[in-house]
């Protein structure tokens, strides 16, 4: 999923977040989204969720299926 980890890294930096803030928010490990982002960890459908809830995106643009991040 690399489109999902560099569209983590852009979200989170544009909301000014570090890993540990993102980690905090969604109740996830700042290992976890340092995982995510440098692509060596797939995120289960449970943290794309709160990640896309969080960031107000479609789960079909977090995970690179669409260019677009609006709800539908």
């Amino acid at each position: 999923m690399p489109r999902f980890s560099e569209r983590l890294v852009v979200l989170r930096k544009s909301h000014s977040m570090t890993q540990k803030q993102l980690g905090e928010a969604i109740g996830a490990h700042e290992r976890g989204i340092r995982f995510y982002e440098a692509g060596t960890k797939q995120p289960t459908l449970d943290s794309l969720v709160k990640l896309a809830n969080y960031f107000n995106v479609s789960l079909d643009y977090l995970v690179g299926r669409s260019d677009d991040p609006s709800w539908h």
